[in-house]
């Protein structure tokens, strides 16, 4: 486990499938990724992450706040995939129940998981992305000093047509 100031990052339990599936319903949560995800995608998603600690030891974490309720998720994923336009990386993510917005818990949570990353895997940089739209992400981006690097921008279909990736990197202490 990893514990800020306000947060625990934890590994995954089977009782947090429900929590995670309503996070994955919002449309105003999943904006940025087409809209809300049916109960066995968000089962499937969930299944990866907590596959993924099993294998590398990293992986998104489940974000509770002070008084132990779920608010979201934060964390490096292995990308093994070459058929990803981005090929092999490793990418730190977020996402919170629209109730954590405003909070600061993205950056907080998003910045112990890239220090742990870095402090555990032998990772030279840690890859971010997020829609053009989702201003809300580029922001936490910013406060983490993430680099943007437009050279690496791409366009994607994850099953709900064509999205577009903007790129920020960072890099090993």
């Amino acid at each position: 486990m990893i514990q800020t100031k306000r947060l625990m990052l934890r590994p995954w339990h089977v009782d947090d499938y429900s929590a995670f599936a309503r996070m994955h319903s919002d449309s105003e949560v999943m904006v940025d990724l087409g809209g809300p995800i049916s109960r066995s995608e968000s089962d499937s998603k969930l299944d990866r992450y907590r596959d993924a600690y099993l294998k590398h030891g990293i992986s998104r974490w489940a974000v509770d706040d002070r008084d132990g309720v779920f608010v979201g998720y934060a964390g490096v994923m292995p990308r093994p995939s070459p058929d990803h336009p981005l090929g092999p990386h490793h990418e730190i993510g977020w996402r919170l129940m629209r109730t954590a917005w405003g909070r600061g818990y993205a950056t907080e949570g998003a910045s112990a998981a890239l220090k742990h990353a870095f402090a555990h895997c032998d990772l030279r940089e840690i890859i971010s992305y997020t829609s053009p739209d989702n201003v809300r992400s580029q922001a936490v981006m910013a406060r983490l000093k993430l680099e943007r690097d437009r050279s690496r921008d791409f366009v994607a279909d994850y099953g709900k047509g064509e999205w577009r990736g903007l790129v920020w990197v960072a890099r090993a202490p």
